[in-house]
């Protein structure tokens, strides 16, 4: 199985012998040696035991140190997926696991991973060292994280053990929840800011309207509020007000492009 999100981590797990090696997109890639090796008896056979058992005891530790820091070191943003995806193994693609917080399908289907395994992350960690605030609210005690794909079980095991919740759905209904989130993160952002200084809670308290999402929006109110991603989060939107306008058809979101406009944004 492997792990890549956007904001991505990429993790192979595998029960093989592996040796990580870093990539210059600090998302760890593991695999296996191209040459077979060759072992010249040069020492009595025990203290050659005793080598490798110090060898090995010692990989295992890097292996989990490793395990313990990758949230860390192997990340990878949105703009980095292209890069990632030519580095791992074409025969791996489908073990990926896309952890998204915006709109992933397009690029995933340019690719040809139209049923990738994804997870639509409902966390989030403010800032490096701090535990991330998981995303219950007071409308959805039991979390909102969600998780999709044949590795789903295994990453909601993941998460639950590091105390964090995620369900399991299947695609029709991952979907309907994946809008959810990329119309709550594209509005939130986009109004708090016209609002500069304005964080999510400040979106949530004073401009908001009762629902689901703004119980959300209560969970993580601290976080400040900015248009960021913007290929990957409101462009998906302003992609079809362009293919309207372009035919001379009504805009369906004209407030959405034009608070864009008067954030200098498109």
């Amino acid at each position: 199985m492997a792990i890549l999100s956007s904001s991505s981590p990429l993790w192979t797990h595998s029960a093989k012998s592996v040796s990580p090696k870093l990539t210059p997109y600090t998302a760890t890639r593991f695999s296996r040696p191209s040459k077979p090796s060759s072992i010249v008896m040069a020492a009595p056979p025990r203290l050659l035991l005793q080598k490798w058992r110090r060898q090995l005891l010692s990989a295992v530790g890097e292996w989990e140190r490793r395990c313990k820091i990758w949230e860390r070191e192997m990340i990878c943003w949105n703009d980095d997926l292209e890069a990632v995806l030519e580095a791992t193994p074409k025969s791996r693609w489908n073990d990926l696991v896309f952890f998204q917080n915006g709109m992933l399908e397009p690029w995933l289907q340019s690719k040809g991973l139209n049923d990738a395994d994804q997870v639509l992350a409902y966390f989030a960690v403010s800032k490096l060292g701090e535990p991330p605030t998981d995303g219950k609210t007071d409308t959805n005690p039991e979390g909102l994280t969600a998780a999709y794909g044949k590795w789903a079980s295994a990453i909601a095991t993941r998460l639950l053990a590091g105390g964090l919740s995620c369900k399991v759905l299947d695609k029709e209904a991952f979907q309907k929840q994946m809008l959810e989130k990329l119309i709550w993160i594209c509005a939130f952002m986009l109004v708090g800011a016209r609002h500069p200084g304005a964080t999510v809670g400040v979106v949530e308290k004073e401009y908001r309207s009762e629902d689901r999402l703004c119980a959300y929006a209560r969970a993580v109110a601290h976080f400040p509020t900015a248009v960021k991603e913007f290929k990957w989060r409101n462009g998906w939107f302003y992609s079809i007000s362009r293919r309207q306008l372009l035919t001379e058809k009504p805009d369906p979101c004209p407030l959405h492009t034009a608070w864009l406009k008067e954030l200098k944004v498109v």
